[in-house]
This record gives structure tokens, C-alpha cells and sequence, in this order.
């Protein structure tokens, strides 16, 4: 007869809460002091004390980042010293810190560049398993010397046949638009999901209301905005009789027809990316998750519940907020084993219709309704 034994073992079913990475952006370009070091930034850090007292491209960006994200803004960034890469400061950052995006201040030069930042996009997925997003910007205006249209043909040489789906960028029409929008898609009071186009989040923070212009006087118009946004940058706009400045379309760099040619696309199915890999990992060698019917839709509804917290809306008052993505459906997570030990997981993230461009329609009744008494 063997002796009595109680074992209790304590069984993790990975049902806590995930550290939200969202909004949460890495800033590079170069700097006076702390170069080579990440730092932390609030809405209340002394930018004098990280970043110096000199004006830089990456102040600017910067503090235009904080204005425009309202409450709770945080960052970080990695000031450059002159000679180094941001490819090399990004690498040194990613073994520091787990960000969404990474925003380079310094403007890009050529397409080439672009590229590169794409590259560095798959590379940093395949050896940390971050999604993760780059924001660019061109150089600024030469007043002096070009028109609108000599600048509108030099930087859209930057963007032409350039596939991307990574990587956003920005005009230097004003200045500060590389930071602005940063900030806007930092905004919580918004979603993820939500385009940097919603009018109702607020006109854009900071000196918008004087127009630049160029060599011949000539101030920027809707016409180019247009144009520009054709090229695939990401500008800034207004509507007439409508004060305020505003954002337009946040464009990537995706191919033609593909899936994630606007940046709250992207962002919603990279979210449910990260989401659904802590699930995964904890799943590996579980012979719970194997190809038995009952395990099938057990684990089904398991790799559902970031999908099923994406979609969570609430509604006040009668308005309904909507969550990040549609309930999911029936279906949504397919489950397949291609061999005995790999398994083969699908999910369908679908995001809201959005209204990006309304018509409204007026019709005029002429009836007279004084004959049918």
C-alpha cells in the first residue's frame, strides 16, 4: 500500500491584463546632449533638461508630439549625435524599450531611405515580435528659391514606387507636422482605430492659421495638399467656412489595392498582432490546444478574447462609442494542424465603416398641399 500524498499545484491560464504598447512612440533625430541614451518623456518632463535649450528639428517634433496628444502623453527618445545612424540608435533602442512607432526627425533624402525604414520594420518583428511603425518627414521649403510646384516634384520622388506598408511620412509644409501628427495618434481620446481625420477630435494644436508660402508669393492651397495626398504623404488640411486646421488622410507607403494604405488599418490588426502572440506563446507544448473537436472550439474562443476586448463599446446618452473592431463572429478564429506538432491559428479583425467623405443631398418639395383639403 502506498502512503497518502496531496499535491496542489497553482495553474496560470494567462488571463491577466497585457501591457499596452499603443501610443506609446520612440522619438530619434539629432541632439546636443544625452546622445546615444533613451530617455523618458511626460507631458511635465523639462525638455531643457533631456533635450537642451537649442532649437532642433527634434524639439520641434517633439513638443509639437505633446501638444497635439493631450493628457496622459508619454515617449521616448534617443538623441543622435552627428555621424550616427538612426538605424543603429533603433536597434540600441529596441533592446531598451518596446514601442509602436518609431518618429525620425531628421528628413529623409531619398526613397531608398523609406525602404529602409520598412527593412528595419520586418527586421525588428522578426527578432523581438513587435509590429511596429515608422514616421518620417521630407525636408522644409527653400523660400528663397522654389515655388510650390518645384517642391511638390522634388519630394514626391521620394514616395514613387516605393512600397512600404510600415512606413508614413510626412511634408514640411509649416514645420511641426512630423510631431503633430505623431501626437494625434497618441491622443487618447481616441482609439487606435480611429483615422488621424476625425474632425470631432479637434482642430490641430499649435500655429496653423498663416499660411506658408513660396519664392513667388504664392500660399499653400488645397490644390497641393491634394496632390500631396495623392503621392501618399500625410498632410494636414482645412474645410472652407470651417475654422481650424486639420489632419488628413494618414497615409503608409502600401501598394496599390493593399490592405493598409491608411494607418488605423494597420494599427487595429498590429494591436490584436501583439495581443494574440502572449496568447500563443502560452499555448506552446499544452496538449489542451490539440485536434479534438472540444479542444478545437475551446481554444477558439481562447485566441477570441483580445478580438472580443478590441470590440467593446459603450454606449451614454444614447450615442454609442464604438470599440476598436466588430464583435467578432462565428468563424472569425479558424484553427488547423498542417502536421502532428504545429498548429495554424487565423483570425479575421474587422474594423467599422468610417465616414471619410460626405454627400448630403437636399431635394426640394413643391407640392402644393393647400388642394388636398
Amino acid at each position: 500500500m502506498a502512503l497518502g500524498k496531496v499535491q496542489v499545484n497553482n495553474l496560470n491560464l494567462s488571463q491577466g491584463e497585457q501591457t499596452e504598447v499603443e501610443r506609446y512612440f520612440l522619438f530619434v533625430g539629432r541632439g546636443d546632449v544625452h546622445t546615444g541614451s533613451v530617455q523618458t518623456l511626460t507631458v511635465d518632463t523639462d525638455l531643457d533638461a533631456v533635450l537642451g535649450s537649442a532649437e532642433s528639428l527634434l524639439r520641434t517634433q517633439i513638443e509639437a508630439a505633446r501638444n497635439n496628444a493631450g493628457e496622459n502623453w508619454s515617449a521616448c527618445v534617443l538623441p543622435l549625435a552627428d555621424g550616427d545612424a538612426w538605424a543603429d540608435a533603433v536597434d540600441e533602442a529596441m533592446r531598451q524599450v518596446s514601442v509602436e512607432a518609431v518618429v525620425v526627425t531628421d528628413p529623409v533624402g531619398a526613397s531608398t531611405d523609406l525602404e529602409d525604414m520598412q527593412t528595419k520594420a520586418v527586421q525588428i518583428l522578426a527578432a523581438f515580435m513587435r509590429p511596429i511603425f515608422f514616421m518620417a518627414t521630407t525636408r522644409a521649403l527653400d523660400v528663397a528659391n522654389e515655388t510650390w510646384a518645384d517642391f511638390q516634384a522634388a519630394i514626391k520622388l521620394l514616395t514613387k514606387d516605393v512600397a512600404a506598408e510600415n512606413v508614413m511620412i510626412v511634408p514640411a509644409l509649416w514645420g511641426p507636422e512630423l510631431g503633430t501628427l505623431a501626437g494625434r495618434l497618441c491622443n487618447r481620446a481616441v482609439t487606435v482605430a480611429d483615422t488621424p481625420k476625425r474632425v470631432n477630435t479637434g482642430a490641430l494644436v499649435g500655429e496653423w492659421s498663416v499660411k506658408p508660402a513660396d519664392k513667388d508669393g504664392r500660399k499653400l492651397d488645397l490644390s497641393i495638399l491634394e496632390d500631396l495626398d495623392n503621392a501618399r504623404f500625410s498632410a494636414p488640411q482645412w474645410y472652407p467656412d470651417y475654422q481650424g486646421v486639420y489632419w488628413g488622410d494618414g497615409n503608409t507607403l502600401d501598394v496599390n489595392a493593399g490592405d493598409y494604405q491608411v494607418i488605423e488599418n494597420l494599427r487595429v490588426v498590429q494591436k490584436a498582432m501583439r495581443r494574440v502572440y502572449t496568447l500563443a506563446v502560452a499555448r506552446i507544448g499544452d496538449r489542451r490546444l490539440n485536434s479534438t473537436p472540444a479542444s478545437i472550439a475551446q481554444n477558439q474562443t481562447y485566441f477570441m478574447r483580445p478580438l472580443r476586448k478590441m470590440s467593446h463599446s459603450t454606449t451614454i446618452l444614447g450615442q454609442t462609442f464604438p470599440g476598436e473592431i466588430e464583435p467578432p463572429r462565428e468563424g472569425d478564429i479558424a484553427i488547423s494542424w498542417p502536421t502532428k506538432y504545429s498548429v495554424e491559428i487565423y483570425m479575421t479583425v474587422r474594423p467599422y465603416n468610417c465616414p471619410k467623405a460626405i454627400t448630403c443631398n437636399i431635394l426640394l418639395d413643391l407640392t402644393n398641399y393647400a388642394t388636398e383639403d
